[in-house]
């Protein structure tokens, strides 16, 4: 039963969804990280104008391809896992987005995720549409033998839709520049030539780009800066709490720090620490590296998991994954920006609440689009096979990423709504605009 078959029988969640068609592959009572993206659809309808005619076009993936993957595990027995490859949209481009391995992925996240790279990639105008990919797997628990022989079967079963024309992955948790070395050389051994463009994210040696590595992270730090200068904040001595202290988390902090703020808290999956006089970012991942936690660096006082929310900042960057800020906890927060280095790490409902309370966010739609903005440049590069230096390669992101945000600042004023909003705006009518300039064939 659809959302909109029989409204006297409708779930509260049903109702609360409005004109929504869920999938027959979806529970209509528990759809999952895939809600929040339709609420954002829903939200930015009446901003469509006559482009809300094919409205629908942005609910539906493209494409779903689910896969099973066999490995032998080193004790010589054979284990399964779900595997995911979700093209949401290619309307104005190959599919592009990241694949993750986490014992928690779901065919609904990798479906919000590949929608909201189609978001991302259109509002800082790439062209490429909405992609993403997922292993249900907890790679910790796996060793690099076992993880090579899953990403190479896993990249053989998806094989039928990726490309550097057709879909291009990318890293994202859990994976790195050695899962994609992997993607690479199995695809081309598959159609027998050297495929460099069908992921990013490689080693350099393999066609990879500089400045790939830290480029999210460098994406959150430009946004967030440009917010600071619309708020009349300064970014010297600016407190700067920060959630996840993996690839982005990381490199947010190391940018942030080297420009003058002073990180006040981390949070990742090994626990909480803060400190008013502020935790040097470089010392704190060496001490995590020797370590295997954050807790117990020098000076640092170790918080309690929720008191993190609470930390008195002026910008707090949710780096980890999504439905972290909640109707929960967005009133306990104190900063006044957020800049959102992971994917949807805030609810609607919260980002009600926000709104409310005059706390700015820098959604995730734009604020960690440096990824896949080097991602693109790095996929210019191999198809052209000249590659620019690092000066280069930072000196557009950053110029891309500036030009963006002012822009959407300025759509945020004209319609007075959210920067989130804002970009949705922007977005769906790219998108919208080229479904509707291409037509439906047949």
């Amino acid at each position: 039963m659809t959302a909109t078959q029989d409204p006297q029988n409708q779930t509260p969640e049903q109702k609360k969804l409005g004109q929504h068609q869920i999938p027959s592959y979806l529970d209509p009572n528990n759809i999952g990280p895939y809600e929040i993206f339709l609420e954002q659809v829903e939200r930015v309808t009446p901003y469509l104008g006559k482009l809300a005619y094919w409205v629908e076009t942005l609910k539906r993936p493209k494409r779903i391809l689910i896969v099973d993957v066999p490995i032998h595990l080193d004790d010589g027995t054979v284990a399964h896992f779900e595997g995911y490859r979700v093209q949401h949209n290619t309307s104005r481009g190959p599919a592009k987005g990241g694949v993750r391995y986490h014992q928690d992925v779901t065919l609904s996240e990798v479906m919000a995720l590949s929608a909201w790279m189609t978001i991302k990639n259109a509002a800082v105008n790439l062209p490429y549409g909405g992609g993403k990919g997922g292993i249900r797997i907890d790679p910790r628990k796996y060793s690099a033998g076992e993880l090579e022989r899953l990403t190479r079967r896993y990249t053989t079963e998806i094989g039928l839709i990726i490309g550097p024309e057709k879909d291009i992955p990318a890293p994202d948790v859990n994976t790195n520049p050695q899962t994609m070395a992997w993607m690479m050389d199995t695809y081309s051994m598959n159609v027998g030539r050297t495929a460099t463009g069908v992921v990013t994210g490689k080693p350099v040696s393999l066609g990879g780009s500089l400045g790939r590595s830290d480029a999210t992270g460098r994406g959150v730090f430009v946004t967030g800066a440009e917010a600071l200068g619309k708020l009349g904040l300064p970014l010297s001595g600016a407190r700067i709490a920060v959630q996840g202290f993996g690839n982005v988390g990381n490199a947010a902090a190391r940018i942030f720090h080297d420009h003058g703020a002073k990180i006040v808290a981390i949070q990742d999956v090994t626990g909480t620490i803060a400190s008013a006089a502020g935790i040097d970012p470089y010392a704190a991942a060496d001490h995590l590296a020797k370590t295997g936690k954050i807790t117990g660096f020098p000076g640092s006082e170790e918080l309690k998991r929720e008191e993190f929310w609470t930390v008195d900042c002026d910008v707090l960057i949710p780096a980890a994954l999504e439905k972290q800020i909640t109707e929960a906890n967005a009133g306990q927060i104190k900063a006044k920006l957020i800049v959102e280095g992971a994917n949807g790490p805030t609810t609607p409902q919260a980002d009600d609440i926000l709104r409310e309370r005059g706390v700015t966010v820098v959604p995730d739609v734009l604020a960690n689009a440096g990824g896949v903005t080097v991602s693109y440049f790095e996929w210019v590069q191999d198809f052209s096979s000249f590659f620019w230096t690092e000066e280069e390669i930072n000196n557009r992101l950053d110029r891309i990423m500036s030009e963006a945000f002012l822009s959407l600042w300025d759509v945020k004023e004209r319609h007075g709504v959210t920067l989130r909003t804002a970009a949705y705006i922007v977005a769906c009518t790219r998108v919208l605009e080229a479904r509707a300039l291409r037509g439906l064939y047949p």
